[in-house]
């Protein structure tokens, strides 16, 4: 399992376990918090087609799935 902390996920660069589209490489372009400090958006961006994705970023946690940094 990942370990993440939430308040530093804004811009961070993640990579699909397995990619689909070919969209491989993502950076977390965009996140929301609500007045309790809990993540109510993650918006995940392809570095190359530039399409975005809404996910709940507890996802990123799941090695299976996604692996930090770009490899």
């Amino acid at each position: 399992m990942n370990r993440i902390n939430p308040a530093k996920l804004h811009q961070s660069k993640w990579t699909a376990a397995k990619p689909v589209n070919r969209e491989k490489h993502f950076l977390v372009s965009e996140m929301e918090f609500d007045e309790d400090g809990a993540v109510i958006l993650c918006k995940l961006e392809a570095v190359f087609s530039k399409n975005e994705y809404l996910i709940d970023w507890a996802e990123l946690k799941n090695r299976d799935k996604w692996i930090q940094g770009w490899k």
